[in-house]
């Protein structure tokens, strides 16, 4: 398609409201992050690959590696191809702005010290020179090596001198869970560069607790008790206490559960507020003024007023933001999400809230 014709597509279909996507995933492929390594890293990729491997390749897992059957170029791999994610996603819906998460991040950020610092700096690098500077449209993640957080400071560092990087990227599957100490540099990286965190499902541990799924029915709807161990451990080991001004971001992992997580934590803290002194406030206050949620996979209750039900509870339609999970099969349409939302908060999820937590731009119409 030329940029012409792609133009002319966006205007046709920029909706009134300015569209932000939180969530899209951009794939790297070898051929890649090879050129972008040293000698000594590059071969040690080309001759071991990942210490986790990538969802297409967990089972349980959906078909067609669980992506859309549409996204797929020739020769290639969904993700991998701008201008088809161009085509498919910016110009067919006319969104304003799209931040990508390369979830590769989340099992390279895992390995050895300095392979897992090469590689997520190759695949920044990637990031800015095949996605960023070719399309303005697109703002992304910092992939950090999550486990090595000295290092993961380092880049986070690197990297916040480019505002077109927005948030830092962290898995909710780590080695231990992220409100220890051990994480608290990278959490220190971030608040000096005025980015908040970004909690993407996935990464090491996918499935704490009995074991490992039969069935991706199971996989596929863990995810919000993954964040729920998340927003539970940073609040109680204090992250908030010590950075005051850290905002997290919880990607991909529902919301309708928050609620109920509230009531629990605050009830019992009341109980045993001397476990955790350090705790000024109760967990809920932590929770509105520290956490931001995705839509992508937003719960679907027969009754649509459930939903509102849910959102009316938990009280943080400021801090909800549209994503579509771009190119996965369940990929939300930016046209038919909404009706998913009350209509007094579509515009507030479909871009404002997003446009307000990374300082993008809004359409001049809706300046007020």
């Amino acid at each position: 398609m030329t940029s012409t014709v792609a133009s002319q597509n966006a205007a046709r279909n920029r909706a009134a409201r300015t569209l932000v996507d939180s969530d899209i995933h951009p794939q790297a492929l070898p051929r890649d992050v090879l050129p972008r390594l040293d000698a000594r890293n590059r071969r040690r990729f080309e001759r071991f690959g990942s210490r986790v491997p990538g969802p297409p390749e967990i089972y349980p897992r959906v078909s067609n590696g669980g992506y859309r059957l549409d996204a797929w170029p020739d020769g290639g791999f969904p993700g991998n191809d701008l201008a088809l994610m161009q085509q498919q996603l910016l110009d067919e819906f006319g969104i304003d702005h799209g931040v990508l998460i390369p979830l590769q991040s989340h099992s390279w950020g895992a390995e050895a010290r300095e392979f897992a610092d090469a590689l997520c700096r190759a695949l920044n690098d990637w990031i800015v020179e095949e996605w960023l500077d070719p399309e303005p449209r697109l703002r992304s993640s910092i992939a950090v090596p999550l486990e090595s957080p000295d290092l993961a400071a380092e880049e986070i560092r690197r990297r916040a001198g480019d505002p077109r990087f927005v948030q830092v990227l962290l898995s909710t599957g780590g080695e231990a869970l992220f409100g220890r100490r051990h994480y608290w540099p990278i959490y220190a990286a971030a608040v000096e560069a005025g980015l908040p965190i970004a909690a993407h499902t996935g990464g090491l541990e996918q499935h704490r607790g009995p074991g490992w799924p039969s069935f991706y029915l199971e996989e596929h709807v863990w995810n919000g008790n993954t964040m729920s161990a998340l927003i539970m451990s940073m609040i109680c080991e204090g992250v908030f206490e010590e950075f005051p001004t850290l905002k997290v971001i919880c990607v991909e992992g529902g919301i309708a559960w928050l609620g109920p997580l509230m009531w629990a934590m605050d009830e019992a803290w009341t109980m045993l507020r001397e476990d955790v002194p350090h705790l000024s406030a109760p967990p809920s206050e932590y929770v509105r003024e520290h956490f931001w949620f995705t839509t992508q996979p937003i719960e679907e209750p027969a009754d649509p007023a459930h939903l509102e039900t849910a959102l009316r509870h938990i009280d943080m339609n400021d801090r909800i933001m549209f994503a579509s999970d771009y190119p996965h099969w369940d990929f939300d349409s930016p046209r038919m999400a909404p009706r998913l939302l009350p209509a007094a908060i579509r515009e507030q999820v479909m871009g404002a809230n997003a446009c307000r937590l990374f300082g993008l731009p809004q359409r001049a119409q809706e300046a007020r």
